[in-house]
């Protein structure tokens, strides 16, 4: 049986830890509140280009001649996954839902997946697998820039280009709610051509031609995309933290009651057996 000394350091430990969890709690809803705006933000952009790209795509091209590899639709041997992740923890089961979601595309795959990590809980995870991982981009930070993934973008055009890759997926946390955040996985090359009806086909005139105005959107597109992806998956993972250290907060709070009322009925019980003795000793005196 602890003694009450035992349990006081105890619940100290505990009020510590209770005011850690309340602060991360607030740092991390300021934090989501920016991200949140710049997902909602973005979101009708990222939506509209992925619309004119399909339209685009699905127009007659007479004059195409196979000169945009962007829009090669080829024989898949080889896919690969973009995972974006947390690069780090305390963010309840975010992470780990997103490592089992990818674990089971890649498994259900019947051609060789590679892999390129943005985050350190999928670089760690793809590690830890033993899978075939191209390259890492870790500290983006909270706030990035379109500039600012780049590299990962014509990494990804690069290799669909030179046909290192068949098939591109993105792997990310969706933001749908603070409370709720979706693991999900979607094809970015090939581009999914729209289903036009022959009214729809001539509804644009593009200037100076469909290929023309196809073939410059095409880079920009996968830029956005890859952006956009980071962005959901920077406030999905936010939301997830100001929740789990709020839960933590609130699990710290009530374990510290817990204990203060075990502490208190120690103390009660401590004095009762020192009453006794006293009154004990009173009457054998008196005896």
């Amino acid at each position: 049986m602890p003694s009450v000394r035992d349990i006081r350091r105890r619940i100290r430990s505990v009020d510590n830890t209770a005011k850690v969890t309340n602060a991360m709690s607030l740092i991390a809803a300021s934090k989501m509140r920016r991200a949140q705006n710049s997902v909602l933000e973005g979101r009708p952009y990222s939506v509209k280009i992925q619309e004119i790209i399909a339209h685009l795509a699905a127009q007659p091209n007479d004059d195409y001649d196979g000169g945009q590899p962007l829009l090669a639709v080829r024989t898949v041997e080889k896919a690969t996954v973009l995972m974006i992740s947390p690069d780090r923890g305390l963010c309840g089961g975010l992470h780990s839902n997103l490592n089992r979601r990818v674990g089971q595309f890649i498994l259900q795959q019947q051609v060789p997946v590679q892999a390129i990590a943005v985050g350190r809980k999928g670089r760690d995870f793809m590690a830890r697998t033993q899978q075939d991982l191209k390259a890492t981009f870790t500290d983006l930070g909270e706030t990035p820039l379109l500039i600012d993934t780049h590299a990962i973008s014509h990494m990804i055009i690069d290799s669909y280009c030179e046909g290192e890759t068949d098939e591109v997926y993105l792997a990310y946390t969706r933001f749908v709610s603070t409370m709720l955040q979706e693991p999900v996985i979607e094809k970015l090359l090939p581009i999914a051509s729209a289903e036009l009806t022959s009214a729809e086909s001539v509804g644009y005139i593009y200037e100076p031609s469909n290929l023309a105005v196809l073939q410059d959107l095409l880079p920009r597109f996968i830029e956005m995309q890859v952006y956009h992806v980071i962005l959901e998956s920077i406030a999905s993972e936010q939301s997830a933290r100001m929740v789990a250290m709020r839960a933590a907060t609130d699990n710290a709070s009530e374990l510290s009651g817990d204990l203060t009322l075990v502490m208190n009925k120690l103390r009660q019980e401590s004095i009762t057996n020192e009453l006794l003795d006293l009154i004990g000793g009173q009457v054998a005196r008196e005896g």
